[in-house]
């Protein structure tokens, strides 16, 4: 009998064994596919930070690109992004910390918790805040508009509503900043504070957040616009400010790496942050957005699998969240070169991990980007090789005006490419003749390099096409005359 069990212990072994290797070769093939995609994509503007974990492995965690151009400091897992409306789910963990602490109640009321409200407001719920059915705006300012506590919450609860309070999702960045302005009442902590004491610390996270962390300043990714503009860190426009604004606080902002989510991930696993019924009802699909479902600051995919996932940005960052929890992966992806090419590959590694037989769409130059990338390989007088470019290759990219405008702008007020400013400005007038407004940028063009001739030929064109904002500036040469 003991041979039988010593004989069964050993099979069993030995076949536990041969599935970890099957699965850690499926993991090794996974990742080489993963990262030959990713590293394709960084000649084509990818820049970023991914990290992929499956029943507990990490099948992938790298940093593509660099974080910082001027400085050749490249990305890393440890490489601090602007997560954006990630920042939601941090929101919707700490108001249930709070309704576990017994300090507010997720079907409480405004009116709770501000004074002279306006009746249409009165009654709005946290949990309609938290499912995006409050029926407030999603915003009223900028990112960074600094403004009192007072004027701002005024300001919101001034605001007309989108919708009848309860009847339908309509995402609000709005309603989350109330909810953060509930946790600072409740809690009487500011909203940074409270997630560093009950959510960041408990899971061993010392990179997140706005202002309170030690950060590793070698760690901070500057954004870029479609990979071209230098925004900087959101962090020093933090430190800059001395705070941070309210139309951004318990919406978006918060800045994480990789590795600070992989270990948020697991605290929230092992109820470190949340009871298990509270964990439940953070990722219960409340309201029906588009085809999927909205918990508290999670999206959930309407399928068979339970799938969390969220997304952020801010035009230089961009972030994606998503976590199978019945299948167990999970992907981090952050990008620090946001454009409309870059904002789905986070569910095209997705694809890769869940069919091996999947090819993944090839991350394409965003039009910013390739044009600031021919400009950077040839000659002024090659600039006819571009029009074809754009003509053979890249048309729907350019199927209006906008792009080279805008491109002629920001050539013009660069040192290094400013005699491209009028040159893409003539381009635009080929692409789109019969519009005024490219012949007035090209006259804008045209008097910043102190040619008014050539000013004056191009304003008048403008006009002739119907665009009357040119007859002022016109006027103004011809006086000086």
């Amino acid at each position: 009998m003991n041979n039988i069990l010593q004989f069964i212990t050993i099979a069993l072994f030995l076949c536990i064994s041969t599935l970890k290797v099957v699965a850690q070769k499926n993991h090794s093939i996974i990742a080489k596919k993963i990262d030959a995609y990713l590293n394709e994509g960084v000649s084509n503007g990818f820049s970023g930070a991914v990290l992929v974990e499956r029943n507990g492995e990490i099948i992938l965690n790298k940093g593509y690109g660099k974080a910082n151009k001027v400085k050749n400091i490249f990305n890393s897992p440890n490489t601090i992004f602007d997560i954006g409306s990630n920042t939601k789910q941090f929101t919707g963990a700490a108001i249930l910390k709070l309704a576990e602490l017994n300090k507010l109640e997720i079907t409480d009321s405004l009116h709770t918790y501000f004074d002279d409200l306006p009746n249409d407001k009165k009654n709005i719920t946290i949990h309609q805040l938290l499912t995006h059915t409050g029926g407030f705006q999603e915003s009223l300012d900028s990112d960074f508009e600094l403004i009192s506590t007072h004027d701002f919450f005024r300001n919101v609860f001034d605001s007309k509503l989108f919708q009848q309070p309860g009847t339908k999702f309509n995402y609000s960045n709005l309603g989350y900043s109330i909810l953060a302005r509930i946790i600072e009442v409740t809690s009487k902590m500011d909203y940074e504070n409270f997630l560093q004491e009950y959510l960041f610390k408990p899971s061993g996270m010392t990179q997140t957040g706005y202002l309170l962390p030690e950060w590793n300043v070698k760690n901070l990714a500057n954004g870029y616009n479609r990979n071209i503009l230098d925004q900087g860190t959101t962090i020093e426009r933090y430190k800059e400010d001395g705070k941070v604004s309210w139309n951004l606080k318990g919406n978006g902002g918060i800045n994480s790496t990789s590795n600070d989510l992989l270990l948020w991930k697991k605290a929230i696993n092992s109820n470190k942050i949340l009871p298990k019924n509270l964990t439940a009802k953070w990722i219960e699909p409340y309201t029906l957005e588009i085809n999927n479902y909205y918990g508290y600051g999670w999206g959930i995919y309407n399928s068979d699998d339970k799938v969390i996932y969220h997304n952020g940005g801010n035009g230089a960052f961009t972030h994606t969240i998503i976590w199978n929890m019945t299948k167990d992966y999970l992907i981090i992806y952050s990008s620090n070169a946001s454009s409309p090419k870059v904002e789905n590959v986070a569910y095209e590694i997705e694809k890769i991990l869940v069919n091996d037989s999947y090819s993944p769409k090839k991350i394409e130059k965003n039009p910013y980007f390739f044009v600031m990338n021919f400009i950077d390989q040839h000659d002024i007088n090659e600039s006819y090789k571009l029009l074809r470019l754009i003509k053979d290759r890249y048309s729907s990219d350019f199927d209006n005006s906008e792009v080279l405008n805008r491109l002629g702008y920001m050539t013009l007020r660069s040192e290094k490419n400013s005699d491209w400013s009028i040159e893409l400005f003539k381009l635009n007038t080929l692409l789109f003749k019969n519009e005024g407004n490219v012949w007035d940028s090209l006259g804008d063009g045209y008097l910043a390099k102190g040619n008014k001739k050539e000013a004056i030929i191009s304003f008048k064109k403008a006009i002739d096409l119907g665009n009357d904002g040119t007859s002022e500036k016109l006027k103004k040469i011809l006086q000086n005359e």
